[in-house]
């Protein structure tokens, strides 16, 4: 079990999915180069590579920023900016507070399962796509991403400093839709599904490739949400 403090803050810009790797730019420009949690950057051609604590987002259609650990601390010092403009395309804009949510959240693995979905997850990295595409069953390719959906919350797990000391169990429900992003000039397959697992994940998390600029993020589904979703499938297939 650990304690890990997280921070969400929904600013009131209007933003697009693409458009979050601008926003990062912007807010590491306003913060300072030396302030490497909010870019990963240690010089022109070195990079961090650990899990990052301070993630941008789309929530809602609005520009916003989850962060971790010692990443929240630096979140709140962005908050505390008097200079709180930024530029984008050569358009001002000032970073006005929807909401902020500060929360204690308890790492650990249960004795039940929660339900969460998971969006635009970059699951397949070069040697498992190409393992994916030489699996004919669809049970067998769902067993990989389940497998691949625990190292990256593993992946995560380390970069909090949580030892995991008990099985992570968790099942893929359902597979919403596969969709090809661009990261950094290439092509990736990218998830839309839900699961469940025994470990109580923070909302907003990102996990899997680029959850810096807002691919694969978890949100917990609620026991109502669950219920209306299932009635929507239902009913979808009833008038089908």
């Amino acid at each position: 079990m650990k304690k890990i403090k997280t921070v969400v803050v929904t600013f009131d810009i209007p933003i697009e999915k693409e458009e979050i790797n601008l926003f990062r730019a912007a807010i590491s420009n306003l913060m300072g180069r030396d302030k490497v949690l909010f870019h990963h950057h240690l010089d022109t051609d070195k990079y961090l590579y650990k899990y990052p604590l301070i993630q941008y987002k789309q929530i809602n259609g609005k520009f916003a920023i989850f962060s971790l650990q010692e990443g929240s601390d630096e979140l709140l010092k962005l908050l505390e900016l008097k200079n709180n403009e930024i530029e984008i395309n050569r358009k001002k804009l000032h970073l006005s507070v929807v909401s902020l949510h500060l929360k204690q959240h308890t790492l650990q693995i249960w004795d039940k399962f929660f339900n969460y979905r998971i969006t635009n997850w970059i699951a397949l990295n070069e040697k498992n796509y190409k393992e994916y595409h030489t699996i004919t069953a669809l049970k067998d390719r769902v067993l990989l991403l389940e497998k691949t959906l625990i190292a990256h919350i593993l992946s995560f797990a380390e970069g909090v400093e949580w030892n995991v000391d008990k099985k992570i169990e968790l099942f893929i429900s359902d597979i919403h839709k596969v969709r090809w992003i661009k990261y950094k000039n290439t092509g990736f397959m990218a998830f839309d599904l839900s699961f469940s697992t025994n470990l109580s994940l923070p909302n907003y998390i990102g996990l899997g490739k680029s959850v810096s600029i807002g691919n694969g993020v978890v949100k917990k589904i609620k026991k109502n949400e669950l219920l209306t979703y299932e009635q929507e499938i239902i009913q979808k297939e009833v008038y089908e």
